[in-house]
């Protein structure tokens, strides 16, 4: 295996964008703070043993959708849902893998619909039926259909497609409505269970696995390998249609048990949120939509890069039309760590705010939500007539961020930590949900606050007046007595679980020798969540003094293209001067997020002091110090399992993303009430 394959094979990516982290609500699309199943930039799995890759035995019969010849020397078997970005961005991808790759390699389509993408089972239902009735050639053209048409996905919309497809409307309504296909379905994501395929997009590559929407680079460099091997097997006189089944067969049939923790706190039942509690939301200087008057104000926590705090703004526009000037909306930021465009676009959205513009911004950035790069957000001021030297301040130095934290260390109290997040007159209501679960909500706050306003209270005093003596933290009711402990929802960590990350005796560290508390910080240079959480970083070494110690752990996205140089450059720097020039370097690193350049790393490096560039130079064009960051990467993959940046283990306990002060205290305030160990 060569270091570009080794690299992919340790780094797991987290999703941001839709991967990254989802929890349910109801059955509706609520984008959480933790990685999910669903992988945006993953890793090719699969390290080789002694030149052999790891396989799996995936099957492979024409009851699958396949596009390609039977007799391909590589067969790519997708494990997919119609719903998740990810699965959309890959698309293209696979369509060029075909095109130059030709008659040698087959893709073989498996359904894995995601449980939190209340659309992908009914797509998945759609394109089954329309194999069922016109074989691939009507699969790939549904197919088609639903990736082109991601964001529309009801059943409406799916007729559409099945009409334009040319299938028989009678059968394939009959199908949807009577689940004709959940049980081949079914089979498939038992199939991706058992072998660990439990995000999407996910490949086998001749069994080889590759997780997430990688670049064509990364399929290529395994495919490459498959065909070599694949016509060395056909020159000892194996049939080309024998190729997959001889690669494959003493492959595994599943994927390893994860190893169970010893120290892991056995789970008891978990409260439940209190659907009928009332919270105290304040509107503060938030921007608002609607009339201070309103007799409904719905609160709404969310930000520009989720997608289905994207998919409920119909909805949202739908109540102001139907509620005209009884109902106002407020907006509060809640940018999610692992989408790295989310922090920039609030950024852009607040410059806005302050010249009255919000509201266009918002509006422009949701119906651009693909297109969310620093170019895109400068165009959009550029469009809104907005002072562009000013909103590249904004961004470059974060100038409101003190104004998104409130609303996000508001959200945490609050119990709102996936987005989107609604409280209707103080009531939560969690998720992209149906316009009927909005409506039913406010009619009862209506009927409320019409019988506030008969018995003398002011319509523009009803919301304070309603939210007087609401709850300030989150309230939750007892489960049942005997009830078994919820699963937890997907890459949601548990909070009492203590994971097991070794500490290597050379890692970077600052604060007490002897520290009660060590906090192991799984991070990266270029990830925008990772700069945000430094000063929060500082500030507990700050108060609890001796009592805690920071150790760096490097975890470098294989989307972020300078990060892993960035880690190799202060791991030389590091190696040179210690523990105070590589906290030294790494300040300049986060200091100079937007510019890591190589250049810029040795212009980092001359400023530190007493770094010998000759040898600087020659680490990084050597990666001396690449093989160190990739065991970090390594640990971290092996003792936490899917991981996003910044992670956290304080005494081993998770903290996961760029979480507020208070988050932290609380974690570490545990930490050391207990006995030491």
């Amino acid at each position: 295996m060569n270091k570009g394959t080794a690299v992919i094979a340790i780094l797991i990516a987290f999703v941001g964008g839709l991967t990254l982290g989802h929890i349910t609500g109801n059955g509706s699309g609520v984008e959480g703070e933790e990685i999910a199943a669903e992988g945006g930039a993953g890793s090719a799995a699969g390290a080789a043993e002694a030149g052999e890759a790891e396989r799996f035995r995936v099957p492979v019969t024409a009851a699958q959708p396949s596009r390609g010849p039977a007799d391909a020397l590589v067969t790519i078997v997708q494990f997919s849902d119609f719903q998740c970005p990810f699965c959309s961005r890959v698309e293209p991808t696979v369509t060029q893998l075909l095109h130059d790759y030709g008659n040698k390699i087959r893709v073989v389509w498996r359904n894995n619909p995601l449980p939190f993408h209340q659309n992908a089972g009914p797509a998945a239902q759609a394109a089954a039926e329309a194999f069922k009735q016109g074989g691939s050639a009507k699969f790939w053209r549904m197919h088609e259909l639903m990736f082109q048409n991601q964001t529309a996905l009801t059943r409406p919309d799916l007729e559409r497609y099945a009409q334009q497809a040319g299938l028989d409307m009678t059968a394939f309504r009959a199908a949807l409505d009577g689940n004709t296909h959940q049980a081949e379905i079914a089979a498939d994501q038992a199939l991706a269970n058992s072998l660990g395929a439990r995000g999407t997009p996910f490949f086998f590559i001749n069994g080889r696995q590759v997780q997430g929407a990688q670049p064509i680079t990364a399929f290529k460099e395994i495919i490459d390998d498959e065909v070599t091997r694949a016509e060395r097997l056909v020159r000892t006189g194996v049939a080309r249609n024998r190729v997959y089944a001889e690669l494959t067969a003493h492959g595994r049939t599943e994927a390893a048990a994860p190893a169970a923790n010893p120290n892991a706190a056995p789970q008891a039942p978990r409260a439940q949120p209190d659907p009928n509690a009332v919270y105290n939301v304040p509107v503060g200087t938030s921007p608002v939509r609607g009339r201070a008057d309103a007799l409904v104000t719905v609160v709404i926590f969310s930000e520009f890069q989720c997608p289905f705090c994207k998919r409920v703004e119909p909805t949202l526009t739908t109540l102001r039309e139907r509620y005209g000037n009884d109902i106002r909306f407020v907006w509060k930021n809640n940018p999610l760590p692992f989408h790295p465009n989310a922090g920039p676009a609030a950024e852009l959205a607040m410059a806005a705010n302050a010249v009255g513009k919000f509201w266009e911004a918002h509006d422009l950035l949701f119906e651009n939500q693909a297109q969310l790069e620093r170019a895109d957000l400068e165009r959009y001021a550029t469009q809104l007539g907005l002072n562009l030297a000013a909103v590249r301040t904004a961004i470059d130095t974060n100038q409101y961020q003190a104004a998104i934290q409130a609303d996000q260390q508001l959200a945490s109290r609050l119990g709102a930590r996936g987005t989107p997040a609604f409280f209707i007159n103080g009531r939560n209501l969690s998720g992209a949900q149906p316009l009927e679960n909005f409506t039913r909500l406010i009619d009862e706050e209506l009927a409320k606050a019409r019988a506030k306003v008969a018995a003398g209270t002011p319509r523009n005093r009803v919301y304070e007046e309603t939210i007087r003596n609401g709850a300030t933290t989150a309230q939750t009711i007892a489960p049942p007595a005997g009830a078994a402990a919820p699963a937890a929802a997907p890459g949601a960590p548990n909070p009492d679980q203590v994971y097991n990350m070794p500490i290597p005796a050379t890692a970077p560290r600052k604060g007490g020798a002897r520290a009660r508390v060590v906090i192991q910080q799984v991070s990266d240079y270029q990830c925008p969540f990772c700069s945000r959480v430094e000063p929060t970083v500082d500030r507990i070494l700050q108060e609890y003094g001796d009592r805690v110690a920071v150790v760096w752990r490097d975890f470098p996205l294989p989307f972020h293209q300078n990060a892993m140089p960035a880690a190799e450059a202060a791991r030389e720097v590091l190696a040179q001067g210690g523990q105070a020039k590589f906290w030294q370097y790494h300040a300049l690193l986060f200091a100079n997020q937007q510019t890591l350049d190589r250049p810029s790393l040795e212009r980092f490096a001359e400023q530190v002091g007493g770094i010998n560039m000759a040898r600087f130079r020659t680490a990084l064009d050597s990666h001396t110090h690449q093989a160190a960051i990739q065991a970090d990467a390594a640990a971290a993959t092996t003792a936490l399992g899917q991981v996003g940046t910044p992670t956290f283990l304080i005494n081993g306990r998770m903290i996961s993303g760029a979480q507020p002060f208070e988050n932290f205290k609380a974690a570490i305030d545990r930490a050391l009430a207990e006995p030491a160990r």
